[in-house]
């Protein structure tokens, strides 16, 4: 079947009434990206984050008569007067397999991979976690979950026990428990991260030794000897007595989800306990390492 697209700009603040107005007068879907391409973290529970100046795309069947549309935006008043747009063809095709052909084996450090499940191993011998992306809060696409991945992929982490704060799609304590480690917990404050966390971690053959709390219920007394926090950097600083009290004297910290202009503001508040490392910068997010001195 063909369709339709107009892409409107709009803002945070109009894009759910725009979204709405579009299905009621025919849209299919609405989908919403940032038009300054600034990466977006998973919600809260029950909150919808939108960018500060967002594109709307809805699809609708190519029969649709778009001028219709648009004089209906017009009158909506949901629109600025002279509102941008711009509509398109939109070709028909195996949307599904096209999205999953997007997607690749990825290697992060010397040892370990992250592969959907749809795609060969590039390398048997190698440390393969299996995770697919979509519900996943984080495949490690986006630079701050890669530098946690190599970060864990250059320890030696046998024996150890690891903590991953803010776990989201499990993907780091996985990584960590198919590096070696002893076990492993996953803290997040979403049920839906504490789902897909079990469901990643079942498959991938490593569910028993890895503990699932949301944050109001982990153990009190937890500690672990590598803690991993890939969150934000306003998080970070507010829970940095909660986050540091979960490593083990002489234990290491690994904190990411922030931008490098934040950094100097993180490493203040982690200094006064840590030993931090330089700072690692990439694609202007960093990852702030230490041991607990």
């Amino acid at each position: 079947m063909a369709w339709v697209q107009i892409r409107l700009n709009s803002t945070d603040r109009m894009a759910e009434r725009i979204s709405d107005y579009l299905q009621e007068i025919g849209a299919v879907s609405v989908t919403f990206m940032d038009s300054q391409d600034t990466p977006i973290f998973e919600p809260l529970p029950g909150e919808t984050r939108l960018w500060g100046n967002t594109d709307i795309m809805a699809l609708f069947d190519a029969e649709t008569d778009m001028q219709q549309i648009l004089t209906a935006l017009e009158h909506s008043a949901l629109l600025e007067e002279n509102f941008v747009y711009k509509i398109e063809q939109i070709e028909d095709k195996d949307w599904e397999r096209a999205w999953m052909d997007n997607f690749h084996p990825m290697r992060f450090g010397e040892r370990l991979w992250i592969c959907p499940s749809w795609r060969e191993v590039p390398d048997e011998t190698a440390v393969n976690v299996m995770l697919d992306p979509g519900l996943a809060f984080g495949t490690g696409t986006h630079p701050t979950t890669a530098l946690c991945l190599e970060w864990l992929d250059g320890l030696d982490l046998s024996g150890k026990t690891v903590i991953d704060f803010g776990c989201g799609s499990g993907i780091l304590a996985i990584a960590a428990l198919k590096l070696g480690a002893k076990s492993a917990v996953g803290i997040d404050i979403d049920p839906q991260a504490i789902l897909a966390s079990g469901n990643n971690a079942q498959h991938n053959g490593v569910a028993a030794r890895l503990q699932l709390f949301l944050s109001a219920d982990k153990p009190a007394d937890l500690k672990a000897d590598v803690v991993v926090a890939n969150i934000l950097a306003g998080p970070l600083k507010e829970l940095y007595p909660l986050i540091s009290q979960l490593v083990k004297p002489n234990g290491l910290l690994c904190l990411s989800g922030i931008l490098q202009t934040q950094a100097p503001s993180v490493c203040e508040a982690y200094a006064e306990r840590f030993m931090l490392a330089p700072v690692e910068v990439r694609e202007e997010w960093c990852r702030i390492t230490g041991k607990l001195s």
